[in-house]
């Protein structure tokens, strides 16, 4: 198998510094392009679809921007735990309450992403379940203190604070909570550009 991305035109229709990052890692070369999109969607989405949704949203919204000849990617990531979406929270206290909420359970984190050429699309997500101990307030205050976590669906990372001290374990792609799941990512595109 070929390693084929630095033969592709990459565009990251993303503003994470933790998707890009993750790219980069993988040694992908690529250019970002965004645009602001109001991550809305129609109230009979199945909740394990709205990844999907938003993300293809993005892509149409950059997609008579990107150059003709580039692969746009574009992802969604949420926080699914009992029947409940958590996305971004709005505010400090909303962080608080979203953490609260996780703490001590399982929750999934579902990232849809979207691959667009001209008018071709292709769209997946992946699910990681990943488990959290019990967090103190004081564990909590602290975190969203002295994190950013307003940019974070279920307001944490991973790979920082809250997301070192108090995940116990997960089940599936530690890159798909950061918010890309590379490892399909990687495996979906080498199908996509062939096509």
């Amino acid at each position: 198998m070929k390693y084929l991305m630095p033969e592709v035109k990459l565009v990251l229709g993303s503003k994470s510094p933790r998707r890009k990052y993750i790219l980069e890692q993988a040694g992908f070369r690529f250019e970002v392009l965004t645009k602001e999109v109001e991550e809305v969607y129609p109230p009979e989405t199945p909740l394990r679809d709205v990844p999907i949704y938003l993300a293809k949203l993005k892509a149409e919204a950059i997609a008579n921007e990107a150059p003709a000849d580039a692969v746009v990617i574009t992802s969604d990531t949420i926080v699914l735990l009992d029947g409940v979406i958590y996305g971004k929270p709005v505010d400090r206290a909303d962080a608080v309450r979203i953490l609260q909420t996780l703490s001590g359970n399982m929750h999934e984190v579902i990232t849809g992403v979207c691959l667009a050429k001209g008018n071709r699309t292709q769209a997946f997500s992946e699910t990681t379940k990943v488990y959290f101990d019990e967090l103190t307030d004081e564990e909590i205050d602290w975190y969203v203190d002295n994190f950013e976590v307003m940019d974070k669906a279920g307001a944490y990372a991973v790979q920082e604070g809250i997301g070192l001290i108090g995940i116990t374990g997960m089940d599936g792609d530690y890159f798909n909570v950061m918010g890309l799941p590379m490892n399909r990512l990687y495996r979906e595109l080498q199908v996509f550009v062939e096509e």
